[in-house]
């Protein structure tokens, strides 16, 4: 027989065992779940603009570091996990996904010591998000100079 026979024979075969997989009930979860984190966000920013007297410029960065400090108690709690398991990609919304990732690693590492485990592995995933994050933001601050440049003159 031919090996080229076999494998899509097999593949074909495969195919029919695989689960169903279901992609609008989980794009509904994580738009239900990310848009609840978000809706969280958009709260605490309003309290803080009531109850401090900020404007939402201000009130931005207690907003942003209430968050990260919500996300990675629940890591720590374990319930963020179940939350991401049952959301998916909806519990990865930047800022809280970002805190998850950081604990997660730091308590991972932690039986190792809290310089060798924890401060040296808790941004391995991280650290390339870091890059990524200021490598995007110097190159499209590099364009959004030249933009102005051609256009204002």
């Amino acid at each position: 027989m031919d090996s080229k026979f076999k494998k899509e024979n097999y593949t074909d075969t495969a195919k029919t065992y695989y689960p169903k997989v279901p992609y609008v009930r989980n794009c509904l979860k994580a738009f239900l779940v990310g848009g609840f984190i978000c809706l969280i966000g958009e709260l605490l920013t309003k309290f803080y603009m009531q109850v401090f007297d900020m404007s939402q410029q201000e009130a931005g960065t207690p907003t942003v570091t209430t968050l990260i400090l919500i996300s990675a108690i629940l890591t720590g709690l374990g319930v963020y996990d179940r939350i991401a398991q049952f959301a998916g990609a909806g519990s990865a919304v930047p800022v809280t996904g970002f805190a998850n990732a950081v604990t997660s690693a730091a308590l991972e590492y932690k039986s190792e010591g809290y310089v060798l485990g924890v401060g040296s592995n808790m941004f391995k995933l991280a650290g390339s998000v870091i890059v990524f994050g200021v490598t995007s933001a110097y190159i499209v601050g590099i364009i959004r100079y030249i933009f102005n440049q051609l256009i204002g003159g």
